[in-house]
């Protein structure tokens, strides 16, 4: 997505009166990736078909559009389902250049394809293969791309750049982007002791990892497996290790069943939580449209404006669980109006008059939603479990597996459309908090809260996995596959013993002889293992991210932006935007990515003119 913008504003700022006075300008972009490009390591061809993501087809673009308030131009593109359907109709090659569909699965899947569906991530490979070469035939005279499959080792700067790559060729650069999305990371002090202690007591660990490059051969037919984790990854793996080892699910709805190959392990899921992500919401909004109410402009200018340096949890949080409760309550209030009493412009006053926490906002709550499946607290969202106490594991596998059977009725029965407006309200804070200057926020908000706090708990009620993804949950649970075992999940090393998992709320342990920690590395610089972000991070005095400016230079060690070298991605300081892109919604990644070619342009045009 960079590249195109960067190729568009170079096409834009080629045809400028003031870029023409220095000559014709040219630029050569080298895209150094050992993975095929477009789709690169996340979303490459060469994984499982049962991989999917978690967007729906009519959610996923990477092109501007008019709703993007962006200074470079816009030039629009098909969505991804707009782009399978182009296929099928054969209408690609009138807009840019074709795509040759290469795999029968694949293909069957993009004639099938339709707006609400999950694809998979072999099928997005090929939509974003067919962008990166779109973008590149399409780029304008004086624009060359070339892809080397290689990885950079390092970078020397002087007057210009030199990047060594791996082979050992050295390409001289006038400008060097880091642009390189999650990378692993080295272990840290926990991770560390497992692993020694695994090796030890000759137990299996799969530490935390992109779930596609986990080596899972190690968890055997009928091993007990103990999954820490219960976000995507796990969904991922518990995918690899059922269907992936030949298992299949047949019926449909509250039906489905597992049928068993013989080759799964047992796997026991537990988390902090103790619950999985939030189903992705299906239903469709009744009521009002979804706006800001809390998290205003005008109250994010407020924030800025303090002269003291912002705390996510005392001065933003109390705002986002306030939104939460808006955009709740207006859906039900303006969409549902015959399941409550009085009307939206009175519910509001009440909620706007009590602190999202205030017991009494409770009662006024059960006095105008008769239903209680149409309460809304922000409190039991983010740990449903709270304050819940077990009899033993069977009562905390079964109090999960209900959670789910409730969660999934919530966020799919077109009825129960409020839980649509608790998303847009989600997304909305979001994307307001990017309104933010990174400098404007106290060390414990940037170290912790944002990368930690905040962004786990929008990818657990707003990023979670298709509905189907936990139905079949529940029909392995039934199946004997899967069992939960509640929350604020400890495990240990016990010598002799192997892996003990247990919680201070469930009487009884689960041992088992084979571990996963089911989530991504850290997205941090300091520690990745990649030596280019390492030498960064050190350059900078070590921190946990790359410190940029708003538009994406990299920081120099006394703080002052570098002309000519620019970083983006999650192990930036850059607010995060790596969520999939939805048309007509002003991404942040279109206006971050934008906004950082813009500069990138600036910088190749300064160094034309000094030339």
């Amino acid at each position: 997505m960079l590249l195109e913008r960067i190729v568009a504003r170079f096409d834009e700022a080629a045809g400028a009166s003031d870029a023409r006075a220095v000559g014709a300008p040219r630029l050569h972009i080298e895209l150094v990736d050992p993975h095929p490009p477009g789709a690169g390591r996340i979303w490459r061809r060469a994984q499982s078909p049962l991989l999917k993501l978690n967007s729906m087809a009519r959610d996923v673009t990477v092109f501007t559009d008019d709703s993007c308030t962006i200074d470079g131009p816009i030039r629009p593109g098909p969505s991804l389902i707009e782009w399978a359907e182009a296929w099928r109709d054969g209408r690609l090659t009138d807009s840019g250049p074709g795509v040759e569909i290469d795999d029968e699965v694949a293909e069957a899947e993009a004639r099938g394809l339709r707006g609400d569906s999950f694809p998979t991530r072999r099928l997005h490979s090929y939509y974003l293969a067919w962008f990166f070469r779109r973008t590149v035939t399409g780029a304008p005279p004086g624009v060359t791309v070339r892809w080397r499959a290689d990885t950079v080792a390092s970078v020397r700067s002087g007057a210009t750049h030199t990047v060594v790559l791996a082979s050992g060729l050295e390409l001289e650069s006038d400008v060097v982007v880091h642009a390189l999305g999650h990378t692993g990371r080295e272990p840290d002090a926990a991770t560390a002791d497992l692993i020694g202690a695994a090796r030890r007591e000759r137990l299996q660990y799969v530490p935390p990892a992109f779930t596609a490059d986990a080596d899972l051969t190690q968890l055997g037919a009928g091993d007990d497996v103990i999954v820490r984790g219960m976000g995507l990854a796990a969904v991922d793996l518990v995918v690899l290790l059922t269907q992936g080892r030949g298992g299949r699910f047949v019926g449909a709805g509250e039906r489905l069943r597992y049928v068993p190959s013989g080759r799964e392990p047992r796997l026991h899921l537990g988390s902090r939580r103790g619950v999985p992500y939030r189903s992705k919401v299906s239903s469709a909004l009744r009521g009002e449209a979804p706006q800001r109410e809390v998290l205003t402009p005008a109250a994010i200018a407020e924030l800025v404006a303090r002269p003291a340096l912002i705390d996510f949890e005392t001065d933003v949080w109390p705002l986002i669980a306030a939104e939460l409760l808006h955009g709740h309550y207006r859906e039900l209030f303006t969409g549902h109006a015959d399941r409550v009493v009085g009307d939206w412009a009175s519910f509001r006053a009440v909620l706007r008059s009590h602190a999202w926490d205030d017991p009494a906002l409770l009662e006024a709550i059960a006095a105008a939603v008769p239903d209680p499946l149409d309460r809304f607290d922000v409190a039991s969202l983010d740990r449903p479990l709270a304050g819940t106490r077990f009899v033993d594991r069977d009562d905390a596998h079964d109090r999960v597996r209900e959670h789910i059977v409730t969660d999934l009725h919530l966020r799919t029965a077109p009825e129960r459309s409020a839980a649509q407006g608790v998303f847009f309200a989600a997304l909305l804070s979001y994307l307001a908090l990017a309104d933010i200057p990174a400098e404007r926020w106290n060390e414990r908000s940037r170290a912790v809260s944002l990368p930690v706090r905040w962004h786990t708990f929008f990818s657990y009620v707003a990023s979670g996995p298709p509905a189907h993804r936990l139905a079949e949950f529940l029909a392995l649970a039934d199946a004997g596959v899967l069992r939960f075992l509640g929350p604020e999940v400890d495990v240990r090393v016990d010598p002799g013993r192997g892996f003990v998992a247990s919680s201070p709320r469930v009487p009884g342990e689960t041992v088992a002889r084979s571990l996963v920690d089911a989530w991504l590395p850290g997205s941090g610089a300091a520690l990745s293992d990649n030596p280019v972000l390492r030498a960064l991070a050190r350059q900078q005095g070590s921190h946990e991210r790359v410190l940029t400016d708003a538009d994406g230079r990299v920081l120099a060690a006394d703080g002052s932006p570098t002309a000519s070298v620019f970083a983006l991605g999650p192990f930036t300081s850059l607010p995060e935007s790596g969520a999939f892109t939805r048309p007509g919604s002003n991404a942040l990644s279109l206006r971050q990515t934008d906004r950082i070619a813009g500069a990138i342009i600036d910088s190749v045009v300064a160094l034309v003119s000094l030339a």
